[in-house]
């Protein structure tokens, strides 16, 4: 099957119950997709084992685990990050300032200590699951989902971050705000042929790349598809 001109901005999230059919899943899809997510569903049960028999396979990952505690802690977790050689990983950019810039600071020491790749490190800004009301009535924060994923994403580039993770709908918005060098990463992406689940702001995969995200994060809609290289085909058809 053709491989999409496309491959590189295609990261398929492994939000699997199992090793075996993760290791499966990249089998499959390493020479379709750009990138493979290992989620907390898959670490906190595996670890840094399967991160390293996936990465013998070729590929690259995104870590995926939205460090998101005292500063001290994410520098470390920052630097065991960068020893399991992934390609990203994400914190919150809620964790504020501080917390980002020890993130990036731990990760760059500990690459040059010990001559490892520097992994870019994304900040996740409000997650896909969340909505305007959620916003306002759980969280009680003020002003609108555009205006805060924008001001958090703006925080994590003067901390020293590369891009941020954000819905797609706000990727106009980041892009205007923090330049064509700030990378955009986007999950909720839902083709016109697969149902929304419980992500509230949905774009297709290309009008997310058409609005100037750099990547997608594709899950259900091809991890549980029949056939799942065939669903990759299919996402910007």
């Amino acid at each position: 099957m053709k491989t999409s001109p496309l491959k590189h901005a295609i990261c398929i999230a492994l939000d699997v119950h199992h090793d075996k059919t993760a290791l499966k899943m990249v089998d499959t899809l390493k020479d379709h997709v750009g990138f493979f997510k290992i989620g907390m569903q898959l670490f906190y049960q595996y670890g840094p084992d399967l991160v390293h028999e996936i990465r013998t396979k070729g590929v690259k990952i995104f870590l995926d685990l939205k460090y998101h505690d005292i500063p001290n802690t994410v520098r470390n977790a920052a630097i065991a990050s960068v020893r399991m050689n992934v390609d990203m990983f994400n914190v919150h950019t809620s964790g504020g300032m501080a917390m980002m810039q020890q993130a990036v600071e731990g990760a760059k020491e500990i690459a040059y200590k010990e001559n490892r790749p520097m992994p870019d490190i994304l900040g996740v800004t409000i997650l896909t699951s969340m909505t305007q009301n959620s916003l306002k009535q759980e969280l009680n924060w003020p002003g609108s989902i555009q205006t805060r994923v924008c001001e958090l994403s703006l925080l994590a580039k003067k901390a020293g971050l590369d891009g941020v993770v954000a819905s797609p709908l706000e990727v106009q918005w980041i892009r205007s705000a923090c330049g064509e060098d700030f990378k955009i990463i986007t999950p909720g992406i839902r083709p016109i042929w697969a149902v929304s689940n419980d992500q509230k702001r949905v774009m297709t995969p290309i009008q997310a790349i058409e609005a100037g995200a750099n990547m997608i994060v594709v899950g259900r809609p091809v991890i549980q598809a029949d056939d799942s290289v065939a669903a990759v085909s299919r996402l910007f058809a």
